[in-house]
């Protein structure tokens, strides 16, 4: 295969030419201070804690809690951090649960950059959605993943099971 068209994410694509955070300004503090939570894809807001889209998603429905507090040593989380962090995460997937009904999920945190992470600054907890047959062919030929549905539209989904 040569070719693949997908013209819905040259939308997608044209949001990288420009940078997002001022050089090393952290994305999710930006996202919790800016308060425009379609824009950054903050999905629902806790006391201490938040909920957002991956923006380089896993799967579609890839989405993070995150800490308010901005530290990248999770043994400094303190015990109400640590609570409410949890109880965001279970209320997310039983959220991902209704609106995508997956197969299962991969729950972790990367912590630190040799860990893999990304953003080794500000502790966050990813939750992947994964189907039965979820990994295809596309991330071995094209060097491409396939995300089924706009992250709008996701958001909008979840904030409705969350709101009830």
């Amino acid at each position: 295969m040569d070719k693949l068209f997908s013209p819905w994410r040259s939308k997608y694509i044209e949001t990288f030419s420009q940078p997002k955070t001022a050089p090393g300004e952290c994305v999710f503090c930006k996202a919790l201070r800016e308060n425009n939570d379609d824009a950054n894809l903050v999905v629902a807001r806790g006391k201490l804690c938040f909920l957002i889209l991956n923006l380089f998603p896993y799967n579609s429905g890839h989405v993070m809690v995150v800490p308010n507090r901005h530290t990248g040593d999770f043994t400094a989380l303190s015990i109400e951090e640590l609570t409410e962090s949890m109880q965001m995460l279970q209320r997310a997937m039983g959220a991902l649960q209704t609106i995508s009904k997956p197969d299962g999920f991969n729950l972790g945190s990367n912590v630190g950059r040799t860990a893999g992470a990304g953003i080794d600054q500000h502790i966050h907890f990813h939750i992947v959605p994964r189907w039965n047959g979820d990994t295809n062919f596309m991330p071995i030929l094209a060097d491409t993943k396939v995300i089924s549905e706009d992250m709008t539209e996701t958001m909008k989904k979840l904030r409705a099971v969350l709101n009830k």
